[in-house]
């Protein structure tokens, strides 16, 4: 879901819109880059796709950047939308980009498939007690365990944005029970809503496993505490492909160490890569891998970036904008 800071240099232009004012400077993963340029080449001829440099930012209109540079202001006079490279817009200093410049997000229908594919992945490993599988097979133990059904593990989501709503899709479809959680509340078809804080204890109470989805924002920032986590079923399992703002690292060790949860997969960490020796990377009871639940589709997201430019050219509302003061 992120991009890397871009190389310095210049990079090849593609198409005749840098003098009609349809000049997109990219500053992110050079060789993700590499498809972006193929596919403006071959499918916006009309719309030049450069790489960054500091003449080229100072008379363009649009940027794509996981993180924009510094004195943002003075790079980009010209600068009218941000398209950030990821969904989450947590890592931007919003504070340091004005607010006259819009700032647009990824939706993309590949990052959304395989968030889903992730999670798909880790509540079933949950369901089918993989971590002790694991352990055991790792001590040289044979020890069967019961088989439990999708019908009797019950999951909660905490999000119902557009990748909470088909992470719930899709497990509705293999048969699992789906709450899910929101702020402000949210109806999602076959799923049974909470809303608010005050209905988060009634929430929790019910999931045998929670994924959290949330975007990170001051309100959610350490939100999947010892509080929370000691509102969960005694062995539920907890899967975090948020952010790793969201969980308190200490408090989870200690819901593993007491035996209260089962088990944790985690995408995100608090530090990544995690120093070595990093208590829940090295833990016997969590499968973590490094940030790669869903990541954006070079292709689909040049495509998404090319209709939002054509839709801003013609004074068209842009999709996906990022409501500053929700913080995504």
């Amino acid at each position: 879901m992120t991009g890397a800071a871009a190389p310095p240099g210049a990079a090849p232009v593609h198409g005749a819109g840098a003098t009609q004012g349809a000049t997109v400077v990219y500053r992110s993963d050079a060789r993700r880059g590499a498809v972006w340029h193929a596919v403006f080449a071959e499918e916006a001829p009309e719309i030049a796709l450069v790489d960054w440099s500091p003449e080229a930012a100072a008379e363009a209109r649009y940027l794509v950047a996981w993180t924009p540079p510094e004195r943002l202001a003075e790079a980009m006079p010209r600068l009218a939308v941000l398209f950030n490279t990821g969904a989450g817009i947590d890592h931007l200093p919003l504070a340091a980009i004005d607010d006259g410049i819009a700032i647009v997000r990824m939706v993309d229908p590949e990052l959304t498939r395989s968030m889903v594919d992730y999670v798909l992945l880790a509540v079933l490993a949950q369901l089918r007690d993989l971590p002790d599988y694991l352990a055991a097979q790792r001590a040289g133990r044979w020890a069967p365990m019961p088989v439990r059904r999708a019908a009797d593990h019950a999951v909660g989501i905490l999000g119902l944005g557009v990748l909470g709503q088909a992470v719930a899709a899709a497990l509705v479809g293999l048969g699992f029970p789906v709450r899910g959680w929101s702020a402000s509340g949210r109806a999602v078809p076959g799923v049974q809503g909470f809303a608010g804080r005050q209905e988060l204890p009634a929430f929790l109470a019910g999931c045998r496993s929670l994924v959290c989805l949330l975007p990170l924002t001051p309100d959610t920032r350490g939100i999947l505490d010892a509080g929370l986590l000691a509102g969960l079923p005694a062995g539920a399992g907890l899967v975090n492909v948020g952010r790793g703002g969201h969980l308190v690292e200490a408090d989870l060790v200690a819901a593993l160490d007491a035996g209260h949860l089962a088990s944790a997969v985690l995408d995100v960490l608090s530090e990544e890569p995690p120093p070595p020796g990093h208590p829940l990377f090295a833990h016997p009871r969590v499968i973590a891998t490094p940030h790669v639940a869903s990541m954006t589709h070079p292709a689909t997201a040049a495509r998404q970036v090319i209709r939002a430019v054509r839709r801003h050219r013609r004074g068209e509302p842009l999709e996906n904008l990022v409501d500053r003061g929700r913080g995504y």
